[in-house]
């Protein structure tokens, strides 16, 4: 990077970022109650897939408040949009998913409940008959319940039976590719490990052959599937079937600033949920040069610049004049990834910062395989995160608390003053006496060292090890207690093997061993502690469940339930496409 292209990111950041004059010194209940009195804040909450803690680049910086230290960091470059909110917010360095998994890990995000609660352990096929339950309540019903105006963009996984796709929970404008990009085929075919083909013409299928439940799988490759090209939906309405991946970024920043242009500042404030589909394969970009050693990144400077597209919406801001259009109302940006890189992708894939599950890579420990999505080490569900909230959060702040997507619900509830349900137990937790923690004196680094040792954080089984939606792993503290261990699938496709540690967990003290190398001896005081504390820990969610309001959920498949643009066409091609 130039130091030309470091000067514009910083211009941009102080476009991004006007100064409020306030001086942050109220504390927590003021700073609440202060709400309450207050027009109620837009909200922005975008998710990434598949995007590792390492793909942020603000992530690698020890100050990035500070721009000489950023002109010296390992920062890379493919995010400058995101880097500049999160220099001008409040970061998350110890921020997690549900799961390590996309629908669960989703599930888990929008009602602040673990799988064990929703029934949402594992992932809903492209022809699945069920999806999230109607009982459970999202954020969008929450926050449309109170006012908001909703709308989402992006990856939603969760149904799209009757009563499971996202118009019937909350949201009242919907576009988007509703599953993974690689759950069908596309013209031209994004780039992936195995590489797919292209969505075959109807009347022109040599490559491809019927198995037993009358898919179409091609001969050569594995993994692909192509008796259904991708949709892109609006509302209910299939608009492009296959969809052009190469399109779909800008397709995606086109709705978020419409949505966002659309909203008047004098009329209800809005929720809009942006959920990518980059950058989980297969990856195709619009204006970067596709090859498999550079995609991965062209693909994340994609989602970038849709972020700085909604950051300049949100913040009025026209190109290319730059003229900002005053704002009434406050806007909070919340961003996240959905689990950690899909390492079985290889190049294709991203990066797991620090967190490199050592102990699992070693074939005389773990017995070697990947350490990151679909797994219960750090790599799998610890995410890059941040906050943007120029008039109520202090920016150039980095939180080390232990936190979880599952607190971003109860947190806006008590920001917009919605209420939760009554009727069922929740797992995340209220944040916002950490966000808005302004005092003049307090430290760059918010967090005593010790996260949290009250907090608990369930890790569920998410594919790699033990039954899927079981706790595999727990946090308590700077400690993590893992009960079932198996790596996933690595760069070379090695499928290691699962061992079951319930009896004797290994318990790694992450405060000192983020990699998680070395476990704790067991013959330590330390570790009698922390065992008991996760035991202790999981018999009270166990026995929790016991009195909750727990939903069923039905994986099944019918073929009859796949998204169909056109049903006389062998892969539901859209006559216009």
């Amino acid at each position: 990077m130039n130091y030309l292209s470091i000067f514009h990111m910083v211009l941009l950041g102080f476009i991004l970022h006007p100064c409020n004059g306030k001086d942050g010194s109220h504390d927590h209940v003021d700073m609440l109650e202060s709400l309450a009195f207050e027009r109620k804040p837009n909200i922005v909450l975008l998710v990434a897939d598949d995007m590792g803690w390492g793909d942020l680049g603000a992530n690698w910086l020890w100050a990035p408040s500070t721009v000489e230290l950023f002109l010296h960091s390992k920062a890379r470059t493919a995010t400058p949009n995101l880097d500049n909110l999160a220099m001008g917010g409040l970061r998350f360095t110890d921020f997690h998913t549900a799961a390590s998994v996309c629908a669960p890990s989703r599930a888990a995000l929008l009602t602040s409940r673990l799988g064990l609660r929703t029934g949402v352990v594992q992932n809903f096929n492209v022809d699945a008959i069920g999806g999230l339950p109607s009982n459970e309540t999202t954020i969008a019903r929450m926050l449309l319940d109170t006012g908001y105006k909703t709308a989402m963009f992006g990856k939603w996984h969760l149904g799209l039976s009757e009563g499971h796709h996202p118009l019937d929970h909350g949201f009242q404008s919907y576009f988007g590719v509703p599953y993974s990009v690689d759950m069908g085929c596309t013209n031209p075919p994004g780039l992936n490990i195995p590489q797919c083909s292209g969505c075959a013409q109807d009347n022109d299928l040599p490559e491809w052959k019927h198995d037993r439940q009358n898919k179409f799988i091609n001969v050569s490759i594995s993994n692909c599937r192509g008796d259904i090209a991708i949709p892109l939906f609006s509302n209910h309405s299939i608009i492009h079937q296959p969809v052009k991946l190469e399109k779909l970024s800008a397709l995606y920043g086109a709705f978020a600033e419409n949505f966002i242009f659309n909203s008047d500042d004098n009329g209800p404030p809005f929720f809009l949920y942006g959920a990518f589909s980059h950058v989980h394969v297969p990856l195709l970009t619009a204006h970067g040069s596709n090859q498999k050693d550079k995609v991965f990144e062209e693909a994340l400077a994609e989602v970038d610049e849709v972020v700085g597209r909604i950051a300049r919406a949100v913040y009025k801001i026209r190109l290319p004049l730059k003229k900002s259009i005053s704002s009434s109302r406050e806007t909070l940006i919340w961003f996240l990834s959905d689990n950690g890189p899909w390492e079985v992708k290889c190049e294709l894939s991203g990066s797991w910062g620090p967190f490199n599950g050592d102990w699992q890579r070693n074939p005389y420990a773990g017995g070697g395989g990947g350490a990151s999505k679909q797994t219960v080490w750090e790599g799998g569900h610890r995410v890059p995160s941040f906050i943007h909230w120029p008039s109520r959060v202090k920016g150039g702040r980095v939180s080390k608390e232990l936190l979880s997507a599952m607190d971003i619900m109860p947190t806006l509830a008590s920001i917009s003053g919605a209420n939760l349900p009554r009727n069922r137990l929740f797992d995340g937790q209220d944040i916002s006496d950490i966000i808005l923690e302004n005092k003049k004196d307090h430290p760059y680094y918010l967090g005593n060292g010790l996260s949290r040792t009250s907090r608990t954080l369930y890790h569920p089984n998410s594919g790699a090890s033990g039954h899927d939606g079981e706790i595999g792993a727990i946090r308590i503290g700077n400690y993590k207690a893992v009960f079932y261990s198996g790596g996933a699938p690595d760069c070379s496709g090695y499928y290691p093997p699962r061992a079951n540690h319930s009896q004797d967990p290994l318990v790694f003290d992450l405060s000192i061993d983020p990699a998680e190398a070395s476990p704790l001896s067991s013959n330590t005081e330390v570790y009698s502690w922390v065992k008991s504390l996760a035991s202790d820990a999981l018999i009270s969610l166990y026995n929790s469940l016991k009195s909750d309001n727990i939903s069923t959920v039905t994986f099944a498949t019918n073929p009859e339930a796949r998204p169909c643009c056109a049903k006389d066409s062998l892969v539901c091609r859209c006559p216009w496409d």
